[in-house]
């Protein structure tokens, strides 16, 4: 049987299982019902309480595995795939630490519907408190947008929501809940992958939005389909002294793929930028050098890291 849509989740290990009591629950009250679940479980055990739990209470979402934790974009490839060959139009990828309003997969499948031009759209996302169980009005994002320098940031994040980016432009939707139109998502994959698999996780959705956007296609925040999330690593403000204090809540890994996969991007997008960009990209890259030198040594080891991927890096430079 096919279906419009296919919504994909990855799980791993306990810090997903706990929130999947509330999050598949939220699923299966959607007022849309012409989709089918999939999941990929990068738990490296095979009998994990991930599995456990999905098999005993909702026996029919299809779990796949692969050897060892594949990260976010390997893991969300082999879901769209499977998307594609059951004849999804659509592709939602959702994080399992959220709870979703009952109407908030049809608003988006309607707008994504209704404009061919749309390569994908998002939710608005709001902050869930899980230890409370109480949804709250603090924005997590209303989508991705992009500064001068190849900068990412999710919109309106730990503002209070006002309505008051309900109509603005954004560049894609955050990894977090987004949903794609398969067919746009074809056009623009390289390497024979929609998410680029150099990235293990963290910034994939970014590049994804770029590509997207470099393909001419749009995106759209649908601002009344609303989905709460509980967000392990938070940022408050975008200027450069924040951006320094925010690190200190991150763990090493996280900080290395995100410095990591941000190099990736500066060098797949390079050619394309403007003069003025580029002297951005260099401001940035210096006042980084220095922050790591300073502060984060340990991070140089990954421009080695750069080093070794580099050839593939050239091939999907645009």
């Amino acid at each position: 049987m096919s279906y419009a849509l296919t919504i994909g989740f990855i799980t791993y290990g306990k810090s997903t299982a706990k929130y999947l009591p509330y999050f598949l629950s939220s699923l299966k009250g959607q007022t849309f019902k012409d989709f089918n679940i999939l999941v990929f479980d990068n738990t490296e055990e095979a009998e994990n309480e991930n599995a456990l739990y999905i098999r005993n209470n909702y026996p029919e979402i299809e779990i796949a595995r692969g050897n060892g934790n594949l990260g976010f974009a390997a893991a969300f490839n082999r879901l769209i795939n499977k998307a594609k060959g059951g004849g999804a139009e659509y592709f939602l990828a959702l994080n399992p630490d959220m709870v979703l309003e009952p109407d908030a997969v049809e608003k988006m499948v309607k707008v994504l519907e209704g404009d061919s031009g749309l390569g994908s759209v998002c939710p608005k996302i709001l902050k869930w408190n899980f230890e409370n169980n109480k949804k709250t009005s603090i924005i997590d994002s209303c989508g991705i947008k992009v500064k001068s320098g190849l900068r990412f940031f999710d919109l309106g994040q730990n503002k209070f929501d006002k309505g008051q980016f309900n109509n603005a432009e954004i560049l894609g939707p955050s990894g977090a809940a987004a949903m794609y139109r398969i067919s746009a998502l074809e056009n623009i994959k390289e390497n024979s992958q929609y998410f680029d698999e150099l990235m293990f996780m963290y910034k994939e959705d970014c590049d994804l939005a770029y590509r997207l956007f470099l393909a001419g296609y749009r995106s759209k925040c649908v601002a009344d389909a609303v989905i709460y999330h509980d967000r392990t690593t938070y940022g408050k403000g975008e200027g450069d002294l924040q951006v320094a204090f925010n690190r200190k809540g991150k763990s090493r890994q996280v900080k290395k793929w995100a410095f990591l996969h941000q190099q990736i991007i500066f060098i797949k997008y390079w050619k394309l930028q403007s003069f003025w960009n580029k002297l951005a990209i260099i401001w940035y890259e210096i006042k980084m050098i220095i922050f790591i030198l300073l502060f984060e040594q340990y991070l140089l080891g990954e421009l080695l890291n750069l080093w070794k991927i580099k050839k593939e890096i050239i091939i999907r430079q645009k």
